[in-house]
């Protein structure tokens, strides 16, 4: 960017269409709001500031850019879109560069088409705005532009006439300017149309006006889908998905059903990973090279060291590390714990708070006890310790190295290093008594019946 950028997103709309507490621009796809994903897309091309102007529910925005630079501004009333832009303009006045207007529910805006439309500038333009070639016009806005891309004209869906209506190049709503030209431009923005709205694309109309040159820059129309519904949300996570694996695969991991596999927005996954089906990637999922990671698990918060073996029927929750060659079977979970290299829980277990040594085996059924319902608690497996099926380990208390803990033993004090540790009642021995037993019962019933 050969000029400092200013981005200015609305996000003032109510949202209606969602039906939802939570506000829009918030709902997640892939685990992150749509908001910051748009933010993170144009953030790439180096933004030096950024105002969100918010409505309804500005401390649910306010909350979410916690830490992230951004200012929060509030259009009240809601007169439209000129009118919400122009709410920025106290944030940005001491700002002297490009000023691009978006919108918050436009997630996908990507920072390629940002630097596109900035450069259409440097051409001696004024305005440059975003334009796309839906399959359906539908209510679009409309640009009418010659063929070297000069706009002659923007105009609203409901302003259009028939003949305008149709055009198919449909304006996105996303524009730029210079700061001392934003401001200008919209300022002189009326409300004169059918809705009786301050209209964002009269910017455009207005610098027309004035004889100066306005450029349009096209793009594909998945780049500029707009999210008001949570039919379209669920669409915008298919096509985020769909990307997501060509991605992967790309990359060099094998995906065995790629439609069945669900990624979070940060999930990283290295070369030769091998991911069967029905696996769901929660957000924070490192997986390095080699990894195999079997069918019907979820993972979450979770970093795999290359050659672990996961699941199938695995959960890994935040805080689970799964060091080189580590495997967790069926029907394990793992919760803030380490699993050391070569260490294994094949099936069964419930592993929490935890760090189990190198080489460590537990067998199934076993669980680390670490709530008392007020406190978590940490257990330590020592290396190469073998820890017997059905075992409960109370927490706090450490294995040491080589330990065994006997099947069925319920640990509740320190086991010391190369000790065998058995924790269980007396195994009684009483020959035919479940002989008399059956026999008792058998006579009892049939007296009982007669």
């Amino acid at each position: 960017m050969s000029q400092s950028l200013a981005v200015i997103v609305l996000a003032a709309g109510k949202g209606t269409r969602m039906k939802s507490d939570l506000h829009k621009v918030l709902h997640p796809i892939a685990g992150h709001p749509m908001l910051l994903h748009l933010l993170g897309s144009i953030g790439a091309v180096g933004v030096a500031r950024t105002v969100i102007v918010a409505g309804d529910r500005r401390e649910q925005i306010e909350a979410a850019l916690a830490g992230t630079g951004s200012e929060v501004v509030v259009q009240e009333p809601q007169l439209g879109t000129a009118h919400a832009a122009l709410q920025a303009k106290a944030a940005l006045a001491d700002f002297s560069g490009l000023v691009l207007v978006c919108f918050g529910d436009v997630p996908f805006l990507a920072a390629s088409t940002v630097r596109r439309l900035c450069d259409a500038l440097s051409s001696g333009a004024k305005v440059a705005v975003l334009g796309f070639r839906p399959d359906d016009t539908a209510a679009y806005g409309r640009i009418i532009a010659d063929h070297d891309g000069t706009v002659r004209k923007m105009v609203e869906h409901k302003d259009a006439s028939q003949e305008e209506r149709a055009v198919n190049l449909c304006n996105s709503g996303v524009i730029v300017a210079h700061s001392d030209d934003m401001w200008r431009l919209l300022e002189a923005v009326g409300n004169d149309n059918a809705a009786g709205e301050y209209y964002l694309p009269d910017v455009a109309t207005n610098a027309i006006a004035e004889g100066a040159r306005v450029v349009v820059v096209e793009t594909d129309e998945a780049e500029v889908m707009g999210i008001n519904s949570r039919a379209e949300l669920a669409e915008a996570e298919a096509r985020w998905q769909q990307r997501r694996r060509r991605q992967a695969m790309d990359d060099g991991a094998s995906l065995v059903a790629p439609e069945t596999v669900w990624f979070a927005w940060d999930t990283k996954l290295g070369r030769d990973v091998l991911v069967e089906p029905n696996v769901v990637f929660g957000p924070g999922v490192s997986v390095a090279d080699g990894v195999k990671i079997r069918g019907f698990c979820h993972i979450e918060g979770a970093r795999l060291a290359t050659g672990v073996e996961v699941g199938p029927y695995a959960r890994l929750r935040p805080g689970a590390v799964l060091e080189e060659k580590a495997k967790v079977g069926n029907f394990v979970e793992v919760k803030k714990a380490t699993m050391g290299k070569g260490a294994k829980a094949n099936h069964l277990a419930y592993i929490g708070d935890a760090e189990v040594g190198a080489g460590a085996n537990i067998g199934a059924g076993t669980i680390t006890c670490n709530y008392d319902g007020y406190f978590k608690y940490k257990t330590v497996i020592g290396e190469r310790a073998f820890i017997g099926s059905n075992s409960a380990l109370v927490a706090p208390v450490k294995i040491g190295a080589d330990a065994i803990v006997a099947a069925g033993s319920a640990v509740t004090r320190d086991v010391m290093d190369g000790e065998l540790r058995i924790v269980r009642g007396e195994q009684l021995v009483k020959p035919g008594w479940a002989d008399r037993f059956h026999d008792a019962m058998k006579k009892k019933k049939a007296e009982k019946q007669g």
